[in-house]
């Protein structure tokens, strides 16, 4: 770009950050005042029963280090709006927090359609979003870090483990999962990983409903009858209050763990409180933290989100549960908190660099590491439903695995993987056996 056209392109970016447009980084970085956080959760619709708690976590979180002394001495100020599980509406709340609002930094999003909705928004005003959610692992913003798991961090050992002895050496896949991005890209990046191992087409199955979809009676009994061809699992991707009634039905068609196996990467304890879980026993999820997980770290975060239920009088009381997204976001704002005290300076620049290679004890019972790919090195846990709607680790990886934001398993992708490995024969390095 010539200097002429270079001189030209600040002059806009000034002009539009002026008329309040575009925000300046170096605003976020006044030495004095409250440091404005913005929190960007569905709190009404069909995926408030998942993002809630994420926005209890980020709240309760924030209280903590303000009664610590804050950030560099300057009070965390939580900036909390409803997108209300509309896509294009997450667009227009990320950009009222980035330009209205003036927040340095945004916790929020679950589903990838609405992180889809929001990235251009982010990354036109330079605004960082970090977000907590598992997901299909096709993207890597330098506007965006990325405390949930990619597909090598979560979907892609859980399958495999299905596929083993332990597992129970599964050989059909039905694959249900909620019409959107990450569940069909997913599946996509599983039915290659399936066919690498063999697998052929006809002992695949994928089906997918809306959001919000309640009507599961065909969906299980065509579940029974294709699992009359071999050993069969299903894996599932369905995400939100559609977890309800798809549990419910399972239980009511007498679907148990011994005959075909679920396996969810988005149902949690949160999910799963309210249901009666004993006709659930033995089903599984994939994450990266349990509730049931026992460690000081874990003791510590579990004490204190129940005490807060408890002070601020929370929907749900003594019944609430923490999971692997609320320990997500939990991790990502303190490494947030480190990255701005080592930078000295909330600017979103001097943060994002900050933020590299910061480290955070988990209560997953893991150092947790912020990789230069954006992405956090994290365990694989692979939990049983116990009747009382928490999970027995029945798996984990030995240590923390860098994510693949890249899957070498989808043909012409956008990019080229950091680092082109065999993840399967890496699993194998890194598995246990937990008793």
């Amino acid at each position: 770009m010539k200097r002429r056209s270079l001189l030209k392109f600040g002059s806009m970016s000034s002009a539009l950050a002026l008329a309040g447009q575009l925000p300046i980084t170096k605003a976020h970085a006044a030495d004095t005042g409250p440091i404005k956080v913005g929190i960007l959760h569905s709190l009404s619709g069909t995926m408030a029963i998942s993002e809630t708690s994420l926005k209890d976590t980020a709240l309760m979180t924030i209280a903590d280090i303000n009664k610590n002394g804050g950030v560099m001495g300057r009070q965390i100020q939580p900036v909390v709006v409803d997108p209300a599980s509309n896509w294009p509406l997450f667009a227009e709340k990320a950009r009222q927090l980035l330009t209205q609002d003036k927040c340095a930094v945004v916790f929020g999003c679950w589903t990838s359609v609405s992180r889809k909705s929001v990235l251009p928004v982010f990354e036109e005003l330079n605004g960082l979003l970090f977000y907590p959610v598992q997901y299909e692992g096709e993207e890597m913003s330098r506007n965006v870090f990325y405390t949930g798991a990619a597909p090598n961090q979560q979907a892609i050992p859980a399958v495999e483990y299905l596929m083993g002895a332990e597992g129970g050496n599964a050989k059909r896949f039905f694959l249900l999962g909620t019409d959107y991005v990450y569940p069909r890209t997913t599946n996509k990046i599983l039915r290659a990983f399936l066919h690498s191992k063999g697998v052929k087409d006809a002992d695949i199955q994928e089906v997918y409903t809306p959001f919000g979809h309640s009507d599961y009676q065909t969906i299980v009994a065509n579940i029974k009858t294709f699992s009359q061809g071999g050993k069969t699992t299903v894996i599932s991707t369905i995400n939100g209050d559609s977890n309800v009634p798809f549990y419910k039905e399972l239980g009511n068609q007498g679907l148990k763990a011994t005959d075909v196996p679920v396996v969810a990467f988005s149902v949690g304890e949160e999910e799963l409180r309210g249901i009666d879980t004993k006709p659930l026993v033995g089903h599984l999820a994939a994450w990266n933290y349990f509730m049931s997980v026992k460690n000081t770290n874990n003791s510590k975060f579990e004490k204190e989100f129940f005490a807060y239920a408890k002070a601020q009088n929370l929907p749900g009381g003594d019944k609430r549960v923490t999971n692997d997204p609320m320990e997500a976001t939990f991790v990502g704002i303190h490494m947030w908190k480190q990255a701005v005290e080592k930078a000295k300076s909330a600017d979103v620049d001097k943060v994002r660099t900050a933020m590299l290679g910061q480290t955070f004890a988990a209560p997953s019972g893991f150092t947790l590491t912020m990789d230069g790919n954006h992405h956090l090195h994290k365990p694989v846990m692979i939990g049983e439903i116990r009747g009382d709607g928490q999970f027995n680790v029945v798996w984990k990886t030995k240590t923390a695995i860098r994510a693949q934001p890249w899957s070498p398993y989808i043909a012409g992708n956008q990019g080229k993987p950091d680092v082109v490995t065999s993840i399967p024969a890496f699993l194998r390095r890194q598995r246990v056996r937990v008793a």
